[in-house]
């Protein structure tokens, strides 16, 4: 049985991938540019970590795998939103490298999470 948070960033995680198609989409047919590079590379993103947060969320209930988790939507929130934001509206992108880090660091504590628990 799977807890309330894993349920809920499974379908968060649903959600992301989701935008991610219609901003790819979005990005190929109304965009030029540097807005569509920025836009494609937001919804790369979108799309990988979404997905991958569906798996991992999945795999342990410990309360480290829930932070490193969180993490990870955090960052990718930043980092995708930043360039999302700024291909749209012509925002800055200075979240963008905070988004980056915190995804690097997530993906570390998930790592060490492997090696300590064997579970994640």
């Amino acid at each position: 049985m799977k807890t309330g948070w894993q349920r809920f960033y499974s379908a968060i995680s649903a959600l992301v991938c989701a935008l991610s198609v219609a901003m790819s989409a979005y990005a190929s047919h109304g965009l030029e540019g540097d807005s569509q590079q920025r836009m494609l590379m937001a919804s790369y993103f979108g799309f990988a970590h979404g997905l991958s947060l569906i798996v991992l969320v999945r795999r342990s209930a410990s309360r480290s795998h829930l932070l490193a988790c969180s993490l990870m939507l955090c960052g990718l929130f930043l980092f995708s939103g930043s360039l999302a934001l700024a291909a749209i509206w012509h925002t800055s992108t200075a979240l963008a490298p905070m988004g980056g880090m915190a995804l690097i660091l997530a993906w570390c504590w998930t790592a060490l999470n492997f090696f300590r628990d064997g579970d994640a």
